[in-house]
């Protein structure tokens, strides 16, 4: 009896040992995730403040994203849970955690299940044992493991994970940190950008079956990635239905009817590269990433540039914003993950119409017409008086300055063997107005290929608020990533003689006064000089309004006031006038020789709109963190510059550009506008350069357009005109806003005059309406060797 006891607590004690022991092992290895001994285990801190990337948002001033700023894969938005349709998290919950709201991380049902069914089983659809929390968990603390010891240590973690994370967030939370946080591919992390990638639309407007599909992909994104594999997510989305009808979340004739829905995406890649304003949002990524100007970051032959950069740096808040500016614990801004929202002044309507303007007009006229006339040229595209060893030059040097050539030249290549690279043939994508073409090509011949393309650069500015409405850097972002709205400069031509007349104005003449059309020699450097003229014989020795003057864009008359005014002072007034870039206090200044900047050019305009008041263009106005928390409001810089009167005097003078001088165009039969318009046009050398600024009472708007070397343009001044490169774009643009009856500006429209104003302006009779529409076009050849 004493043995049988003896073996029976023998067998006991190894029965309790068996039995105690899996869950003692499990203890201690959960003691070990717990502490940290099987890995990372974030701490109270990490979990309730993970530290998930945003992007920032980019925000138009009719509440539309134009964009976002953001590293490679991590475009995240966060998005609250009561933006998220009530179907889409119901269709998570039926598809991924049945049990979500009633385990607190761990289901140990669904656990047994997965361990029997899928385990020892192999039941390869009965799913596994992970909830939600664990889901999360895995996204937010774990890379994927590269051996099943690691995947398995992670499993034990992720428990542990799960639990603290339920008694750290709310079920809501969790639900939304999930949607935010999963990655659906094609740069669409998170459920904000998935419904912008997929369907081009918000989370709070997904259908159900597009929530179906978006949760389905939610088990293997790229498994059931809807681009590549339709079928395959088809057949997962109609899985989520059969989940929801099982749970009752639908009833048996919807789930029938919505598995019977085909897949409908409507895909657009997010990038930085397209979608609406992508030199806008260069520029304001570039302007609040800037750091602190040295001098020792700028070479001795761009002094100019640490001069312009510094007084960014001084008198431009968004310049350099992220790094003027700090968070509570005193750490910079990032631009790229801190997921800050920057409202802009942008209008995404004026914004969108002002695109479509400049692809219209340059995409199925003018670059076919540029292309016409090069065809078969031995020097083309560049200019026919350039020799060959200038061409070559210019060649060099764009191969020099790609970024083929400088990988190339930085591996200690030298420019002949380099040149030998460029001579072979490769497979490359190029642009072209009707889409991306592949092709072969040597990078030589892509050179001289883009060479021949056009550039512009075009902007709208409400005048009495400086908020800039449409910025339009260029023709096509990806391809050509130079700015002609701030970053290029170019000689504006004819669109500075404006400036010649306001010394006029101010003086006390009208636009009525008239002033004599007689040539004038001009004494520069012991050396003397006239300006030509393109008056007709019998207009020369006449005596002619000064509105006749500048409606013609007549040499004489311009210098006629420079004589009068001198130089020196109408620089000083361009410059109280918004235009920071320098000019040449010369006689030639009445042919615009000195380069500008769209920017520039547009901003000084609105003064004339503004009552005499220039205000610096603003292009961002409010900033907030993640949060919705203000942290910046920035207000415009005005300045009076001109008074009042003068302002209104200059608005009727160039009003008669528009009425018989080079712009009546529009008053023409293409364009028929009616409406009160104050503009200038402007073409410098051999047609190198095109301008064309318009201004209405609620909006002024002007661009330039012309090629990326000066020594490429139209042969003929018909074709490379302000006149016909620019003005067809700013009237486009212009009838699509008055389409538009949500904008409130209309033909309607009338300058305001100042109260008790008592000039007379009747000098606009018949006589004046002659040779109505001709281009203002002049060689300047002999002006350039000053």
């Amino acid at each position: 009896m004493g043995n049988l006891n003896i073996k029976f607590n023998k067998y006991t004690r190894i029965f309790w040992i068996l039995f105690t022991f899996p869950f003692i092992t499990f203890s201690i290895i959960i003691l070990l995730a717990v502490t940290g001994n099987l890995g990372y285990m974030p701490k109270i801190e990490d979990l309730e403040n993970p530290k998930i990337n945003l992007a920032t948002q980019i925000i138009s001033a009719d509440g539309e994203v134009l964009g976002s700023v953001y590293f490679e894969n991590q475009n995240r938005t966060h998005v609250d849970f009561d933006r998220l349709p009530k179907h889409l998290v119901d269709a998570l919950i039926a598809t991924e955690d049945v049990r979500f709201y009633r385990h607190s991380g761990i289901d140990i049902k669904g656990l047994a299940r997965a361990v029997i069914l899928t385990g020892i089983l192999r039941r390869s659809g009965s799913g596994g044992g992970s909830t939600m929390t664990q889901q999360f968990a895995k996204l937010l603390f774990h890379d994927p493991a590269e051996t099943k010891i690691e995947r398995l240590k992670q499993k034990i973690k992720e428990w542990v994970i799960a639990v603290k994370l339920e008694k750290a967030y709310t079920k809501e939370e969790i639900i939304t940190l999930y949607f935010n946080q999963y990655d659906f591919l094609y740069n669409a992390v998170g459920i904000y950008s998935a419904t912008q990638v997929y369907f081009n639309t918000i989370p709070d407007s997904l259908t159900l079956e597009q929530s179906a599909m978006l949760v389905g992909m939610a088990k293997n994104s790229s498994l059931y990635n809807p681009k590549r594999f339709p079928e395959t997510a088809l057949r997962r989305r109609n899985i989520v239905f059969m989940q929801m009808e099982k749970y009752g979340y639908i009833s048996k004739e919807e789930y029938d009817s919505l598995r019977a829905l085909p897949l409908k995406l409507d895909f657009h890649r997010l990038s930085h590269n397209i979608g609406p304003a992508t030199y806008f949002r260069e520029y304001v990524r570039r302007a609040m990433s800037a750091n602190e100007p040295l001098r020792k970051n700028y070479s001795k032959w761009n002094y100019k540039k640490y001069q312009e950069d510094s007084a960014m740096w001084v008198d431009n808040p968004l310049y350099g914003w992220c790094k003027k500016n700090r968070k509570p614990n005193g750490d910079q801004y990032d631009l790229y993950t801190d997921g800050l929202r920057i409202y802009t002044t942008i209008d995404s309507r004026i914004q969108a119409y002002a695109e479509a303007a400049m692809k219209k007009h340059i995409s199925e006229y003018l670059q076919p017409e540029f292309f016409r006339e090069k065809k078969g040229g031995k020097r083309a595209p560049f200019s026919s008086d350039l020799t060959n060893r200038q061409i070559d030059n210019i060649i060099r040097n764009a191969i020099r300055y790609s970024d083929r050539g400088m990988k190339l030249f930085n591996a200690g290549v030298s420019m002949d063997s380099v040149y030998k690279v460029f001579k072979q043939p490769v497979k490359m994508t190029i642009f072209t107005w009707n889409g991306e073409i592949d092709t072969i090509m040597s990078p030589l011949d892509s050179i001289l290929y883009y060479k021949h393309f056009l550039h512009s650069g075009f902007m709208a500015i409400e005048p009495n608020t400086g908020f800039v409405k449409a910025y339009v850097g260029g023709i096509n972002f990806m391809y050509f990533k130079y700015d002609h709205v701030t970053q290029g400069k170019r000689q504006s031509g004819s669109t500075f003689k404006p400036f010649l007349y306001i010394l006029a104005m101010q003086e006390g003449y009208s636009p009525c006064r008239e002033v004599p059309v007689s040539p004038i020699t001009f004494y520069v450097n012991d050396t003397t000089w006239s300006p030509r003229t393109t008056a007709r014989k019998e207009d020369i020795n006449t005596m002619k309004p000064l509105k006749w003057g500048l409606a013609k864009s007549e040499n004489y008359v311009s210098a006629w006031l420079v004589d009068q005014f001198k130089p020196q002072p109408i620089a000083l007034v361009a410059r109280k006038m918004g235009i920071k870039s320098h000019i040449d206090p010369v006689p030639s200044m009445i042919y615009g020789t000195s380069d500008m900047s769209v920017e520039e050019m547009v901003g000084a305009y609105a003064t004339f709109a503004n009552k005499g008041v220039h205000i610096s263009p603003l292009y961002v106005n409010r900033i907030e963190d993640k949060h919705g928390n203000l942290l910046t409001t920035i207000l415009p810089e005005t300045s009076e510059s001109i008074s009042e009167e003068t302002a209104f005097l200059m608005l009727n003078l160039m009003e008669g550009v528009t009425k018989y001088g080079t712009a009546a165009r529009l008053r023409g039969p293409r364009y028929q506008m009616t409406a009160k318009i104050a503009a200038k046009t402007g073409t410098t050398n051999n047609n190198s350069d095109g301008w064309f600024i318009g201004i209405v009472p609620k909006l002024v708007a002007g661009g330039w357009v012309g090629a990326e070397d000066r020594s490429i343009h139209f042969d003929r001044t018909a074709m490379g005109s302000g006149t016909n490169t620019v003005l067809p774009i700013w009237a486009e643009f212009m009838l699509q806003i008055y389409a538009d009856s949500t904008l409130q500006i209309t033909q309607k429209d009338e300058f305001e005059k100042p109260e008790g104003f008592d000039v007379s302006l009747d000098c606009d009779d018949q006589k004046f309406i002659e040779n109505a529409e001709f281009d203002d076009e002049y060689d300047i050849q002999e002006m350039l060797t000053y």
